[in-house]
């Protein structure tokens, strides 16, 4: 039986690397980016749009009323810059991509799947989920909403047999890697392969790597501590 997919953010990054893997494993995958793809399959289609802009729903909706629900829907789209306190036009954008955006694309094809009783919805998020930052709030605060909607619909929908995971990364070596401490990286291909075996596994909630847990919850705790005691 030939498995479908749809994948949002895949033109490079972790996307690209999961679209190549599914490929592999003969699944039919629609992709949707705001770049080309490099991919040249014949089970692979791809569309270019960008899911903050107005027509995003409508490309999105094409999509699904062309092809038949998808088995697995991924959300890996995602930016993030630091704060620039001076001109801060870019922060509504950030939350807009890495929540908004998965929330439209989870109200497009989860309905669907719910209909047909069964279905994955993956959103790639992160670690930053549980931190403050100074440096870029908006990207954190958008993992952190993420995150939160992602296990609260995971709970809704299991009695309807459509499954939810939500992914939590540390560093990727990615161009969304901007931190100048960076604990643990892993490369792109490793990541993709987390991803799979989530596919396989559907767990509500994957953290990779895990030796970065002690650390985020120490940098957690020590953060927290800044905002009950503020230097004077």
């Amino acid at each position: 039986m030939n498995r479908t997919a749809l994948i949002i953010g895949n033109s490079d990054g972790i996307g690209r690397a999961v679209t190549g893997e599914l490929l592999k494993r003969g699944w039919s995958v629609a992709g949707i980016s705001r770049s080309e793809s490099t991919v040249t399959d014949k089970n692979y289609r791809h569309i270019v749009a960008e899911v903050q802009q107005p027509g995003f729903a409508e490309t999105l909706n094409g999509v699904l009323n062309r092809d038949e629900t998808p088995d697995l829907c991924i959300y890996c789209a995602g930016i993030g810059e630091l704060l620039d306190t001076a001109n801060m036009e870019n922060e509504a954008e950030i939350i807009e991509v890495n929540l908004l955006g998965m929330v439209k694309v989870a109200s497009s094809v989860i309905p669907l799947m719910v209909q047909r009783g069964q279905g994955h919805f993956i959103g790639l998020s992160s670690l930053a989920d549980e931190l403050l930052s100074g440096e870029a709030p908006s990207y954190h605060a958008s993992k952190a909403g993420f995150s939160n909607y992602l296990e609260s619909l995971s709970l809704a929908l299991k009695p309807h047999g459509v499954h939810v995971t939500n992914i939590r990364f540390g560093f990727v070596d990615t161009k969304m890697a901007k931190s100048d401490v960076r604990p643990c990286m892993m490369g792109v291909e490793r990541a993709a392969r987390h991803v799979l075996f989530c596919i396989d596994t559907r767990p509500i909630r994957y953290t990779a790597p895990k030796c970065v847990i002690p650390l985020i919850t120490l940098r957690r705790w020590m953060l927290r501590a800044q905002t009950w005691f503020p230097l004077q």
